[in-house]
């Protein structure tokens, strides 16, 4: 029983990180560490399940920012530091961070989106000599919606980046979709590059389509799918998209693949 993928195992809280009145970093005590792009289930026994992205990790620990949105993240959010939380995994595929080596990176996330790239923009940060150059755009629905306020103005300092709020003009933050700014990066010029979108479906798909017009291609960029993951190992169908178990094969696709399995109904 205890080699079974599917049980779950509890891990103690260390410690919570309160980024808005509905986003939270739980940093949880676990000695398994994640690629990056990589998901867990969590899980409270008789609440439920849901599979959750590292937002983050180091020596003896895993984080996870997660959104209070129903009965499962309301009691988690009920927890406190010392309280215990089932985990199981880590699941599904990683970006492929040592292809983006030495090569120009583009970053793109919506809201919680940049939860699931931000363990691989932290490797970067750390190894400023591993690409040309990083850029990256984040967008927020709002100027209390911003998430890792502390780590934005950190990579400022080695990366280039856009910080955008959908319809406010606040200090500080441009104004627009993140849409409205991929046209500042100089794709074109750029002799060899990787671009990483992640967000909403319908983010990620008019995201790909500006860098298009951009200049790039498809095989270049790549996006992460969290969708229904129930089980993790390919085996309830609850994440399958015409043929394809997200859970296995992704979360992660490079956008060639993606734009007609996965994206014909990005809505």
């Amino acid at each position: 029983m205890d080699n079974n993928v599917l049980v779950p195992k509890p891990h103690r809280i260390l410690n919570m990180l309160k980024h808005t009145k509905t986003e939270c970093t739980f940093r949880v005590a676990c000695d398994t560490e994640p690629g990056y792009g990589q998901f867990f289930m969590l899980s409270l026994p008789k609440v439920g399940e849901a599979p959750i992205s590292a937002s983050g990790k180091g020596r003896g620990y895993v984080e996870f920012t997660i959104r209070n949105v129903g009965l499962l993240t309301q009691a988690i959010f009920e927890l406190e530091p010392g309280n215990s939380i089932f985990l199981r995994g880590p699941y599904g595929n990683q970006f492929p961070v040592k292809q983006f080596e030495n090569k120009d990176l583009l970053i793109i996330c919506g809201g919680t989106g940049m939860a699931p790239v931000l363990t691989m923009i932290n490797h970067f940060y750390d190894h400023p000599e591993v690409c040309k150059s990083v850029n990256l755009i984040s967008g927020f629905k709002n100027a209390d919606a911003v998430l890792f306020r502390d780590e934005i103005e950190k990579f400022r300092a080695r990366f280039n980046v856009i910080t955008t709020l959908d319809n406010e003009v606040v200090e500080g933050f441009e104004t627009g979709m993140v849409t409205a700014h991929i046209s500042k990066i100089p794709i074109r010029s750029f002799d060899d590059y990787n671009i990483v979108i992640v967000g909403p479906p319908v983010m990620m798909h008019f995201a790909a389509l500006e860098c298009e017009k951009n200049g790039a291609e498809d095989s270049k960029i790549w996006v992460s799918f969290e969708r229904k993951m129930c089980c993790g190992v390919g085996k309830c169908g609850h994440c399958k998209i015409n043929d394809t178990y997200v859970c296995l094969e992704g979360p992660v696709f490079n956008y060639s693949v993606a734009k007609d399995k996965l994206m014909t109904n990005p809505c």
